[in-house]
């Protein structure tokens, strides 16, 4: 929104409640679903929400996780409490207020994807061999911080244009 856009004061709370969604693939493979009707996904806000604050901290996480990896292993998470397996982490968002998710492969290569909610956040990551087929491993936590610093660094920006 530039200087010469207004709004009422009902756009303005409409725009406030709308659900914000998040999500981070691999450069490789295009977003797979649209962003559902009513939702955003660049709105600035005044507070985050659980979705947003557990999405952070697993970015970093992440990041941590695999800066500590060597060039034949990738990042997986276990599914801790079932029997469902491994997910070769791909993507990762949160879709406010509440929902994390997580994108990849099973052991099998099948497309996979956990939807949790905040409160039920358990997450087991492990190293994963690399797929041989891949030149190198993937590093979705750099990705996901890099995310993270850039919408940090553009809404310091729209704060100072603002005043």
């Amino acid at each position: 929104m530039d200087e010469h856009d207004i709004s009422t004061t009902a756009e303005a709370y409409e725009a406030a409640a709308l659900p914000r969604r998040i999500e981070v693939y691999p450069e490789d493979r295009p977003v797979g679903e649209a962003t559902p009707a009513g939702c955003v996904t660049d709105k600035p806000v005044a507070q985050k929400s659980p979705a947003e604050w557990a999405y952070e901290r697993l970015v970093l996480y992440i990041r941590d996780f695999e800066a500590e990896l060597d060039n034949a292993h990738e990042v997986a998470m276990g599914f801790t409490g079932s029997q469902a397996g491994v997910l070769r982490i791909e993507g990762m968002g949160f879709f406010d207020p509440d929902i994390i998710t997580f994108y990849g492969t099973d052991a099998e290569g099948i497309r996979t994807q956990l939807i949790q909610h905040v409160s039920q956040l358990s997450v087991l990551l492990r190293a994963l061999p690399k797929l041989v087929e891949q030149e190198a491993p993937r590093r979705i936590g750099f990705r996901l911080a890099q995310r993270l610093e850039d919408a940090t660094r553009d809404a310091a920006a729209e704060a100072a244009e603002a005043t």
